[in-house]
């Protein structure tokens, strides 16, 4: 099992807009391609509050590949980018790493 940590940096303001985006939209298109989330966090205490923090969880590089590509060319997924940031854009930068357990990890 391998993780992928993901930090979406928001537009100043716009963190809500994202949150909820996830909540009502990203998520169930994430079932419906059968990507599997790990857990979410925001900043509670830290250098900003602006942030959002997400861990996936894949059983290889392949699958990874596979899920991902037909998540992002999904048309219902492009439409519903495209109307979430009609105002403008909600993140900033993204950054990605893909994560390996040490042989002493909890989470395999």
């Amino acid at each position: 099992m391998i993780h992928e940590l993901r930090v979406y940096h928001c537009v100043p303001g716009r963190l809500p807009a994202l949150l909820d985006r996830f909540a009502t939209i990203t998520l169930k298109l994430w079932e419906k391609h059968g990507i599997r989330q790990a857990g979410f966090w925001t900043v509670l205490i830290g250098e900003s509050n602006q942030v959002l923090y997400y861990l996936l969880e894949w059983e290889s590089l392949a699958e990874r590949e596979r899920r991902w590509t037909a998540f992002l060319a999904d048309p219902d997924w492009l439409a519903a980018r495209a109307e979430t940031e009609r105002d403008g854009p909600i993140v900033a930068k993204v950054t990605n790493e893909i994560l390996q357990p040490t042989a002493f990890s909890a989470v395999r």
